[in-house]
């Protein structure tokens, strides 16, 4: 799952508005923030195996940390708790918690079973990626209907809005049909320092924000 977990992202700004977007992205792309960094300190492991499914062609051999429902349950406490305590606002943090989650639960939908409950634990996994037309529907629709309703959230400031929301939405896109029909990255190292780069999506989600108001508040 890559657009549905912006999708979710998007979607948080409608229950918890408090939060940037910013916020909200690294909340539901933590657990793919950290992946790359584990992968790259030996921590987890993840081989190049095309046509391992019909959409991906990465074999998780190894990804306790940053994926399995226990540490995704850790990592989402942790977010709440420092978000909470910083910013004396529980509501959201527990909306934030609750994104960071939401990461594992998409996985799990996507994955073939490969996404552990816990360190050594069994598997688990719906394969949605075994079916290339049923994953391209759920990941746009997902992406479509967080889109919506951020735009149902908010109200631009300014014409800037329209250009960064725009160009954010038409990376996103663009570089997932490529990771989809491009061709597969050439080794391990290579795709976790690429994966490195998902993290400016979060400055960028916030500096979105930074132009635009909460509906509320228009």
């Amino acid at each position: 799952m890559f657009l549905g977990h912006f999708g979710v992202a998007l979607a948080g700004k409608r229950v918890a508005p408090r939060a940037s977007l910013g916020t909200l992205v690294l909340a539901a792309q933590l657990a793919d923030g950290l992946w790359p960094i584990f992968v790259l300190l030996g921590l987890e492991h993840v081989n190049i195996v095309p046509g391992i499914t019909r959409v991906s062609p990465l074999d998780f051999t190894r990804y306790p940390y940053s994926h399995s429902l226990l540490a995704d349950i850790g990592w989402a406490a942790l977010f709440a708790v420092v978000y909470g305590t910083w910013r004396r606002d529980w509501r959201t943090a527990w909306w934030l918690a609750a994104l960071v989650l939401s990461h594992w639960v998409l996985d799990a939908l996507s994955h073939r079973p490969d996404v552990p409950l816990w360190p050594g634990a069994p598997k688990v996994g719906a394969g949605l990626w075994n079916s290339l037309p049923a994953t391209l529907a759920v990941e746009f629709a997902l992406f479509a209907l967080g889109l919506w309703l951020y735009l149902r959230a908010t109200r631009a400031r300014d014409r800037l809005s329209a250009w960064l929301l725009g160009a954010f939405v038409a990376v996103l896109a663009g570089l997932y049909l490529a990771s989809v029909f491009g061709p597969p990255p050439p080794d391990a190292r290579t795709l976790a320092l690429s994966g490195l780069a998902g993290w400016l999506f979060v400055p960028w989600a916030w500096w979105i924000d930074r132009h635009r108001a909460t509906a509320a508040a228009v």
